[in-house]
């Protein structure tokens, strides 16, 4: 049931988000930021660790939970350099991921060209 839960959480963000862009003058980077900060503030009171004990490993898939991880990190370090060191450490390998599978892609893609 879980998958079902993981599929529609994640097509619901998808759904919103298309939603968005085809109704306003809004940019990709502008929605990207919109839900980056939603999934910030869904992170009061651990409202996000609820959805994602209903939805499981599918709310780990939207930009909602890198803004998640993004306050999860500020919030348990207490120094002004440690809110930049605790974000790192729950998103590192989510952006380095992300970095090396541009590089892939790109390298790929300019090859057939």
């Amino acid at each position: 049931m879980k998958i079902i839960y993981s599929f529609l959480f994640c097509g619901t963000i998808c759904l919103i988000s298309e939603i968005i862009l085809n109704n306003t003058k809004l940019t990709p980077g502008a929605v990207t930021s919109i839900f980056v900060s939603i999934g910030c503030f869904l992170n009061i009171n651990n409202f996000y660790d609820k959805i994602a004990k209903i939805v499981g490993s599918g709310a780990n898939l939207p930009i909602l939970s890198f803004g998640n991880l993004l306050e999860k990190g500020c919030m348990e370090e207490e120094s002004l350099l440690g809110i930049f060191t605790g974000c790192l450490k729950y998103t590192s390998a989510g952006i380095a991921s992300a970095i090396f599978a541009s590089f892939i892609f790109t390298y790929i893609i300019k090859k057939k060209i």
